[in-house]
């Protein structure tokens, strides 16, 4: 398949998600009617509910696969994903610490959660790296998902903590760690898309650097890169999408792990065309997610990180024991 073929058929799949997910619901929108404005009723469901809780699925699916997949080309390891390396959870304590105490800005508005939320995926980074190699400077794949595991347990211990001394915030934070794009609105898409334009575009104009650093920094060094530079761009850039994405939707796990794998698989490793294509199935992904945790056992809706757990960890385990089979 030419790779034009590629952008052609993943976009489709996009589309027709989307069209599905609008159309079924509690009130199901027939497909040949979702652009009629005659009738009132179905138009107010469509605009106020269905499409920008699909637009915000997709915007959060797509966020979170493309940091995903800069962060494992960066690296090297295709187990790296925002939740894996505990990014999501230093995410989640910046969100849960703004609706904890209460912070606003004036100058931030509508921003201040998304922003505490890219902080705080940005500092866990760090820490999980800056662990990692501490103890192996190699930071093999085992020592990176221990650091990530250690620091995430860490820090959901400091979400409980604020859950346990919260009061009538409590079932707003419990219910937004569960992960959902229900009852979100415009005001949530108008939160996380500036912020996930941004840290793609970051993260795309680094994309010859990621497939440089594939041979290893040395030889990317060789082809002059600016190595140090371009891992900062990414990092801060996967940090922007994650961050705004967790903000805005919760926890929502293995997102950023299944979906650039499995891109990998079927469209290859150039980043070039992986981290556009890794955006687009992470959008596909969600959206049908979202439908299907808001129809399996209707009228009761599953929250979206039930149905993606589901999916990611065997796949998780998969890619993990399929790269101990390989090194041993």
């Amino acid at each position: 398949m030419k790779m034009m073929g590629k952008y052609v058929l993943s976009i489709t799949v996009l589309l027709i998600s989307m069209t599905l997910a609008i159309s079924i619901g509690s009130v199901h929108i027939p497909i040949s009617t979702i652009w009629d404005a005659t009738d009132e009723s179905n138009y107010n469901i469509l605009w106020s509910i269905r499409v920008p809780r699909v637009l915000l699925a997709a915007l959060v699916g797509a966020s979170l696969a493309m940091a995903g997949a800069a962060f494992q080309g960066l690296l090297k390891n295709p187990l790296a994903d925002p939740y894996t390396l505990g990014v999501s959870s230093g995410a989640s304590l910046g969100a849960v610490a703004t609706i904890y105490f209460g912070f606003s800005s004036s100058i931030l508005g509508i921003f201040t959660l998304p922003v505490f939320g890219m902080i705080g995926a940005a500092i866990s980074l760090v820490v999980v790296l800056s662990f990692a190699k501490l103890v192996d400077r190699t930071m093999k794949m085992e020592t990176l998902i221990l650091s990530g595991i250690i620091v995430s347990s860490f820090l959901s211990s400091i979400i409980s903590l604020m859950i346990a001394l919260t009061g009538e915030e409590i079932r707003q934070i419990v219910t937004w760690l569960m992960g959902s794009v229900s009852m979100r609105g415009w005001p949530y898409v108008q939160m996380i898309w500036p912020f996930m334009l941004v840290g793609a575009i970051l993260v795309w104009l680094n994309r010859r650097e990621l497939n440089a650093m594939l041979f290893g920094e040395e030889r990317a060094r060789y082809l002059g890169v600016n190595v140090k530079r371009s891992k900062w761009m990414i990092m801060i850039g996967g940090a922007m999408l994650t961050g705004s994405a967790v903000a805005v939707s919760g926890t929502i796990a293995f997102v950023g792990l299944v979906v650039p794998h499995m891109t990998r698989m079927l469209f290859g490793s150039d980043h070039r065309h992986l981290l556009p294509l890794s955006l687009i199935n992470g959008a596909t992904l969600l959206v049908l997610c979202d439908l299907i945790a808001r129809t399996i056992i209707a009228p009761t809706e599953l929250p979206i990180g039930v149905i993606t757990s589901f999916i990611g960890a065997p796949v998780f385990s998969y890619i993990f024991f399929k790269q101990r089979k390989r090194k041993a």
